[in-house]
């Protein structure tokens, strides 16, 4: 046998070749995670921007190299913030039948699932369609609700009237509030109906005990207690239950079980659950039936060992299965009012993964569940039976295969998460308004960051607006420098709130540049922020703050101009809450 030892040239090469193996496999899970992460594609691409002083050369401060406080907030003549009309009547009903036909094909098919284009098309200009009020209006179904006519509208300290059944809006936070906590309960203010709806944040309490009175003194979270107050938000603790209730037969009995348990199938509740001893008897795996005939879903002190990773994933099911209403990520935000959706009687629903086309290739991000139902118990036995696994694809799976996802309805992407196809590289037909190949791009604001962003807008072309605009604000100022109108970008403007002439001396009279800020006024308005959908989901992103002028600044303002009462929302109403503080400025920008 040979057994000389290899030459040094081999074991160089051995080397690089476990050099080269190891640097791809990093490269693969720094990739991944930082996708997962942020929703961009290339975690080596820009480095994070530097603090910088906030100071210029000549010491007044800058933002994008001007001064910021002379920055018009927009180049549109007139924003049109009540795009969508009247909200929807308190009783309308959405046709699932309708929605998941037009955006996805046939039932079963999946013919136009691709084309978020159409589908939001559909969903933007044919509400006729697909909205309507049921015969026997929920309303009607309880004498104790008020008349439309008679409902109080919200106030300062109270949050008004329903004229029918209240919904239930729920999210899960763990740790103090940040942009995402404001962005999310904002979004949820400008597009919700107020009186008809309830917010609950659930908070994290199994490791952190004191979650919810820490919430309480956060001082982010301090400029939405007014709202605590009226009523519109509800913090609550998550703790993982140790027992879960059932609707009487939801978990049908297993003889085999029960027999196999004769002479130990009866067990006796310890003190420290209870206060009293009941005997309590297994009917099936994991589930019990007490004297008064009630049934629960129980968990061991082996599963409790065990609590699942990603909490959210479980809370979602266990908060809908005991509430129910509509579960959404801290990372949705809210675009429509999402009443009609939750008002039908089985609005059981989740949308797709990507464009995944598995029947059980569910996404949780936003999903609804009627609460104690036959389902809602099966989907939450279910997790638990499989190690408290509750990932969305595998409840999914799971539903399929036992033939229960047809009471399931999935969405498709183009109603909650919009870009979700393209950047998966799955879109077919036009792209979406905005055209987005990237999440991450909605917090930008440099100029020309978005490439083509406007090229499935079929309006007037809004590069020709913006160029009258930016000839109309240069006008306006006695010292702009004479320049070719071909040349807009080399004039000097003035804030359009600001008089010809006008300079503002807080800085040191140093004027607005166009062509020096970094962050320019641009043409986007929400109007045109994917129109049609329920909801944007952002993906994580969690460190990322919103550049001037990009758009989730447009999204910024429009948020804050309501709920200071210089703005109405995209229904045309104007806010009568609390005073709610707007959002801070971001210091990388100064």
């Amino acid at each position: 046998m040979d057994r000389r030892k290899p030459s040094s040239c081999s074991r160089f090469t051995l080397l690089l070749r476990n050099l080269f193996i190891a640097a791809l496999a990093y490269t693969f899970v720094v990739e991944v995670l930082h996708i997962y992460q942020t929703g961009t594609i290339s975690p080596f691409s820009k480095p994070p921007p530097k603090k910088s002083t906030g100071k210029d050369s000549k010491g007044g401060s800058l933002s994008g190299g001007v001064n910021w406080r002379l920055r018009p907030t927009t180049l549109v003549e007139s924003i049109n913030d009540d795009f969508l009309g009247k909200r929807p009547d308190v009783d309308t009903y959405a046709n699932y039948t309708k929605l998941i036909e037009t955006c996805r094909g046939s039932l079963d098919g999946l013919e136009k699932m691709r084309n978020v284009y159409d589908c939001l098309d559909y969903l933007t200009y044919h509400e006729d369609d697909y909205f309507f009020i049921p015969e026997n209006r929920p309303s009607a179904a309880d004498p104790g609700y008020k008349s439309i006519e008679d409902a109080a509208p919200p106030s300062t300290h109270h949050i008004g009237d329903c004229p029918g059944p209240v919904q239930l809006y729920h999210t899960y936070w763990t740790g103090p509030a940040t942009w995402r906590v404001e962005l999310f309960v904002k979004a949820y203010l400008y597009t919700q109906n107020i009186p008809c709806s309830r917010l609950y944040i659930w908070l994290e309490s199994d490791g952190f005990p004191n979650a919810v009175p820490d919430m309480m003194k956060d001082p982010l979270f301090a400029k939405f207690l007014p709202l605590v107050e009226r009523g519109d938000l509800v913090l609550k603790a998550w703790k993982f239950p140790r027992r879960i209730p059932l609707p009487k037969g939801a978990i049908a009995e297993d003889p085999a079980y029960t027999k196999s348990l004769v002479g130990k199938g009866t067990i006796r509740r310890t003190s420290d659950e209870t206060r009293s001893s009941k005997t309590e008897v297994y009917i099936a795996d994991g589930v019990v039936r007490m004297e008064d005939g009630s049934e629960w879903l129980v968990l061991t002190e082996r599963q409790m060992t065990f609590l699942p990773v990603a909490v959210s994933d479980a809370v979602r099911f266990v908060v809908l299965h005991l509430y129910g209403g509509v579960y959404m990520d801290m990372d949705v935000m809210l675009l429509r009012d999402m009443r009609p959706l939750l008002l039908t009687p089985d609005h059981n629903f989740a949308e797709r993964w990507a464009v995944h086309s598995h029947p059980g290739d569910y996404n949780t991000a936003v999903m609804s569940l009627n609460a104690n139902t036959s389902l809602s118990s099966y989907l939450v036995r279910g997790g638990i039976r499989m190690g408290l696994n509750f990932h969305p694809r595998i409840i999914g799976r799971m539903a399929w295969k036992d033939g229960r996802n047809e009471e399931f309805v999935m969405f498709e992407t183009g109603l909650f998460d919009p870009i979700w196809g393209e950047f998966n590289w799955g879109r077919e037909g036009r792209c979406t308004v905005p055209c987005f190949k990237d999440y991450g791009v909605a917090f930008q604001g440099t100029k020309g960051a978005i490439k083509d962003e406007w090229e499935s807008y079929d309006g007037e072309p809004l590069s020709e607006r913006v160029y009258q605009r930016e000839l109309e604000l240069r006008s306006r100022v006695s010292d702009s420098p004479s320049s070719s109108p071909d040349e807009p970008e080399r004039t000097t403007v003035g804030a359009q709130a600001m008089g010809k002439g006008d300079v503002d001396v807080t800085y040191g009279g140093k004027p607005y540049t166009l062509k020096e800020d970094r962050y320019p006024p641009n043409n986007r308005t929400l109007e045109n922020f994917f129109r049609g959908a329920w909801s944007y989901h952002i993906h994580n992103q969690w460190t990322k703050h919103p550049q001037p002028n990009s758009w989730f600044d447009v999204v910024q303002k429009a948020h804050d101009s309501y709920l200071r009462g210089t703005r109405k929302n995209v229904y045309g109403e104007s806010w009568t809450g609390p005073d709610i503080p707007a959002y801070d400025r971001w210091p990388e920008f100064d």
